[in-house]
């Protein structure tokens, strides 16, 4: 990608700027690439005519283009009417605010990113990092998750003192960011007051069993409020199924069958979303509640549970007992 891109702007100033610096210096894969350039429409025009992918514009009021390509890779083209120093400052964390040109050269690094980098801190460009965009801060949870960094300790009190701005960006472009997100992640979003917000809670991932799967994490944790985002049919539907799903009265086989009839396709995804939560459970969290799911998994693969009524009056006793 970078190298027809060198080809075509040959001779102009252009850089490479944003996630494609931070992932080559980190040693990822680099999936898409953002350039910014002078005139941004022309060159995404003139690089879709050549590698075949589709240009569109991405933003009206910030000029920049996309050039989407066959293989599901993206180039990015935005604009920079000063100087690369003044681009950057304008970006949101100091890991993406570092810009290598795109013929060879130096890095330009004033905000000390590549420290940040080493030191696996996500630190904030600027104090109105989040005001500016309030997607930056589901985003800096993402990239804590996606990356394993932390949030430095100023820029952590900024994103909670601004946490409730997390509703303001358009579902779609908050939903992009949600569907990268582990079970970890969704905590930790939860734990900054990054879910409240939007009628969302990492309680409904505490099961006993999870399935590794972006829209049962989707569901889990909106319930409901899934339906304010734009997901696809496909999730709708996948949604409704979880949400509508009674765990069998028992484990006969009539039983199974209903069930199986009710929830197919999803059958096993319905199953495991619908078994016991740890907000049911009538404890404050902590590890007990944690060491109460275990319990109930354990029994229920030893078959002497099989119902919600069952799981329930096993807490009981152990509270009781305890």
């Amino acid at each position: 990608m970078r190298e027809l891109a060198n080809e075509l702007l040959a001779g102009q100033e252009a850089w490479v700027v944003g996630g494609a610096v931070r992932d080559e210096l980190l040693g990822r894969e680099l999936v898409d690439l953002d350039i910014a350039v002078r005139e941004p429409k022309a060159a995404a025009r003139a690089y879709a005519n050549r590698s075949g992918g589709a240009p569109f514009q991405l933003s009206d009021r910030h000029g920049a283009w996309r050039v989407a390509l066959a293989d599901g890779r993206t180039v990015d083209f935005t604009p920079f009417p000063g100087t690369i120093e003044e681009d950057l400052a304008t970006r949101d964390f100091t890991i993406n605010a570092i810009a290598v040109p795109l013929a060879g050269g130096e890095p330009v690094d004033p905000f000390e990113g590549r420290a940040d980098l080493d030191a696996k801190l996500i630190r904030a460009v600027s104090p109105t990092v989040f005001t500016d965009d309030p997607l930056r801060l589901m985003r800096a949870a993402r990239l804590e998750d996606e990356l394993g960094f932390r949030l430095e300790p100023e820029t952590e009190r900024l994103l909670r003192e601004n946490a409730a701005l997390v509703s303001v960006p358009a579902r779609e472009r908050t939903l992009a960011e949600l569907v990268r997100l582990s079970v970890d992640g969704y905590r930790r979003a939860d734990e900054l007051g990054l879910l409240a917000p939007l009628e969302g809670s990492s309680a409904g991932l505490d099961r006993p069993v999870l399935v590794d799967r972006p829209a049962f994490r989707l569901v889990a944790v909106f319930g409901e409020a899934l339906r304010r985002f734009p997901v696809s049919n496909e999730t709708k539907r996948y949604a409704q199924k979880l949400l509508q799903a009674t765990a069998p009265d028992d484990a006969s086989p009539r039983s199974i069958h209903r069930f199986r009839r009710a929830t197919e396709p999803w059958a096993l995804d319905a199953l495991v979303f619908a078994l016991l939560r740890g907000d049911e459970l009538g404890l404050p969290p902590g590890p007990e509640i944690g060491r109460l799911l275990e319990r109930i998994a354990e029994e229920r693969a030893a078959g002497t549970i099989s119902t919600r009524e069952e799981a329930l009056e096993l807490v009981r006793r152990s509270t009781t007992s305890a």
